[in-house]
């Protein structure tokens, strides 16, 4: 007769961490930053279709990264559970606390009695009336939830996220300052290895606010129109002009002169 394999329980534990921590660094990063309006959700992300921002209730918003099909099942049933909850008892009882540890409970028990750990890490964020009332709720793939004051970075090299972000954010920044602050986090980081530097435009981003002023539902997204400007990256600012070869000046300086206009293309 043969004996079961043994496994210790924390080296199943640990084996189990390991799988979900790699499926959860494999995704583009996501950036949850705080500014004095409200909240910003943004992450790169080419497909107009599949979000990974999205609203749950009025003043609460989501975000994730990791397995696709498995944050969205998350989202659909944690609008479920603020809808249910909003129409039982107040909509003012529909709080990111409470969702969080739903979302939490639900985590660890796939992690503990699912053949397999869900790959996924969350964020939920309401926006308050002032900004010490804001909340920012990390649940990782585990159950573990931390109260994240100001920011939170996840998905692939998170860690690096934080500390560069950590440089730039204070509280009561504005939302411009947010803003480059976090493009200039997500194009530093990159989307493959080696840290490439990655090109974004309003065309691979995926962005979205909760604006504490706006009234009713205060969750917006950021796209046409409305989307902000990216900023010129730290490389496209110090890379030097070209040299015309007879004159010596950057070229297009004397068709620029002669014309008495910038030459095409200039502008950003």
């Amino acid at each position: 007769m043969n004996m079961p394999l043994y496994v210790s329980p924390e080296q199943l534990m640990k084996d189990r961490a390991d799988f979900a921590r790699k499926g959860v660094a494999r995704g583009r990063p996501v950036i949850v930053m705080q500014y004095d309006g409200g909240i910003l959700f943004i992450t790169e992300n080419p497909s107009r279709a599949l979000h990974k921002i999205a609203e749950i209730y009025d003043r609460i918003g989501f975000a994730a990264v990791g397995k696709y099909n498995e944050f969205e099942k998350l989202r659909v049933s944690g609008v479920r559970y603020a809808d249910i909850r909003g129409y039982t008892y107040d909509r003012a009882d529909v709080t990111a606390r409470g969702l969080a540890n739903a979302y939490a409970q639900a985590l660890g028990t796939a992690f503990t009695t699912d053949p397999k750990p869900v790959e996924v890490e969350l964020v939920v964020a309401e926006v308050g009336e002032t900004a010490d009332e804001d909340q920012i709720y990390r649940i990782s793939y585990d159950g573990s939830v931390s109260d994240e004051p100001g920011f939170v970075a996840m998905g692939g090299g998170a860690a690096a996220l934080r500390e560069r972000i950590a440089q730039q954010w204070e509280p009561g920044a504005s939302f411009e300052t947010v803003w480059a602050a976090a493009i200039s986090a997500l194009r530093s980081h990159g989307s493959g290895e080696g840290g490439v530097v990655v090109e974004l435009s309003a065309a691979n981003l995926e962005a979205a606010v909760l604006e504490r002023a706006r009234p009713g539902r205060k969750f917006r997204r950021l796209v046409g129109a409305p989307f902000p400007p990216i900023p010129i990256s730290d490389a496209a600012e110090s890379k030097p002009a070209a040299k015309s070869a007879n004159s010596g000046v950057p070229a297009g300086a004397e068709s620029a002169k002669e014309d008495e206009a910038p030459p095409e293309g200039s502008g950003e």
